[in-house]
């Protein structure tokens, strides 16, 4: 249960990281509440996979989701580019995620 916390933790991370281009400087109201909102419940679901997960390995996947999610919407919402060395290191840092999985006990 606590590897599925930590995933929605993550999705929560790549929701309000994309949602603070979308606050325009938080000068926009409910982008704001909105990615407000996503960073609390990222970080209150990250405190909860803690209690049975190991720091390091929770906090590296945590990032991980939230770094991939993020840049792939850079790519896909935004027309960021998608050159094939910035493939290969979302790549890597999936491999990375998938690693630290197998790593950890259950």
């Amino acid at each position: 249960m606590a590897w599925l916390i930590l995933i929605v933790a993550g999705l929560l991370e790549v929701t309000w990281a994309v949602g603070l281009k979308y606050t325009e400087g938080f000068t926009r109201l409910w982008p704001t509440i909105g990615t407000a909102v996503a960073l609390i419940g990222s970080m209150a679901l990250l405190g909860l996979a803690l209690r049975s997960l190991p720091l390091g390995t929770a906090y590296a996947v945590w990032t991980g989701i939230g770094t991939i999610g993020t840049a792939v919407l850079g790519i896909v919402l935004f027309g960021e580019a998608a050159t094939p060395m910035r493939l290969v290191c979302i790549a890597l840092i999936v491999a990375g995620i998938l690693g630290l999985k197998l790593a950890t006990p259950s």
